[in-house]
């Protein structure tokens, strides 16, 4: 299965290759205005036409392999064993903070953690209006 999956990977990257370059070879569509002026010549490898026409059914072939390579390296990932368990799940588990008693549900007041073992809750911000204005 290993060897299968090298394989099929190795033909995806080989039919990528040669689509970037086919399709870096080929015209656009406004360089044929050019030409019908006279300033290209049409005499080539494959004839007047002949190369856009092997060169765009050359680049859907390659296109049909690539998409092929890649459901078939979709299918071979999801065919693993399943465990069932999501992403979640296997995350690390924290301890819970306790819940703050007493004076540390208030507010604005800082309770030492050495004495009962809570957790010290910051002050609170100041509360928003006029002492928040800067004075000159």
């Amino acid at each position: 299965m290993n060897a299968l999956l090298t394989v099929v990977l190795a033909v995806q990257m080989l039919t990528a290759l040669g689509m970037i370059g086919l399709i870096l070879v080929q015209h656009g569509k406004g360089a044929d205005m050019g030409a019908a002026f006279g300033s290209g010549g049409s005499g080539s490898l494959f004839g007047a036409s002949g190369s856009a026409n092997f060169l765009s059914r050359t680049t859907a072939v390659l296109a049909a392999v690539f998409f092929a390579a890649t459901l078939m390296l979709a299918y071979f990932g999801n065919s693993g064993p399943q465990t069932g368990t999501s992403v979640l799940e296997g995350s690390a588990i924290t301890a819970p903070v306790p819940a703050p008693t007493g004076a540390a549900q208030i507010p604005g007041t800082a309770v030492p953690a050495s004495t009962s073992g809570a957790v010290a809750v910051p002050p609170a911000p100041a509360a928003s209006g006029a002492g928040q204005i800067p004075t000159k």
